[in-house]
C-alpha cells in the first residue's frame, strides 16, 4: 500500500512538472500574435505568393496550444522542411485564441478550426483554398513525423499541382 502511494505521488509530481514545462515553453516563445491584423497579413502573403509564383501555407493555432508550438519548432528546426517551405510557399501564422478568433479569416479559409489545432491551409496566389491539413495525421508519438510532413509539403506545392505532370503519362 505504501509503495502504491509513493508511486502515485511520484507520477503526480512528474505530470505537474511536465505541465509546468509546457506552460513555460508557451510563455517563453509566443509564436502567434493575437493583435495582428490577419486580413492585412493574408493580403500581403497572397500578393507575395503571386509575385514569387508560390502558394501560401497558413498555419492556424495559438500560443495556448502546445502542439502548435511543437509544430512550429519542428518546421523551423528541420533544415529540409524549412527549405521546402521557403522554396515553395509564403508562410503565414494566423492566431486563433480566446483573445482573437479571427472569424473573418476563418470564414475565408472555410473554417479550418473544425480539424483542431494546429491546422494548415494551402491557398493559391488568388486566395483559393486548395487543401486543409489536419495536423493530427502528421504526428508521431509526442512530435511530428518528418516523412509525413515532407510528403504533405511536396504534395501541395505548385509544381505538384501542374496538370501537365499528369497528362499523357
Amino acid at each position: 500500500m505504501r509503495n502504491q502511494l509513493l508511486i502515485t505521488i511520484t507520477l503526480v509530481i512528474f505530470n505537474l512538472a511536465l505541465i509546468a514545462q509546457q506552460k513555460d515553453e508557451q510563455v517563453k516563445s509566443p509564436i502567434y500574435n493575437p493583435e495582428a491584423n490577419a486580413a492585412d497579413e493574408l493580403s500581403q502573403a497572397l500578393e507575395k505568393a503571386r509575385s514569387e509564383n508560390k502558394h501560401v501555407l497558413v498555419q492556424v493555432g495559438g500560443n495556448w496550444c502546445p502542439w502548435c508550438i511543437k509544430v512550429h519548432k519542428f518546421l523551423n528546426e528541420n533544415a529540409v522542411l524549412d527549405s521546402i517551405i521557403k522554396a515553395d510557399y509564403v508562410f503565414l501564422l494566423v492566431n486563433y485564441s480566446k483573445e482573437n478568433k479571427n472569424p473573418d479569416i476563418m470564414k475565408k479559409l472555410e473554417y479550418p478550426q473544425r480539424f483542431g489545432f494546429p491546422v494548415f491551409v494551402v491557398l493559391d496566389g488568388n486566395g483559393r483554398r486548395i487543401h486543409t491539413q489536419d495536423s493530427g495525421f502528421l504526428e508521431k508519438d509526442d512530435s511530428y513525423d518528418l516523412k509525413k510532413m515532407k510528403i504533405f509539403l511536396l504534395t501541395w506545392n505548385k509544381e505538384a499541382l501542374k496538370a501537365e505532370n499528369y497528362l499523357n503519362k
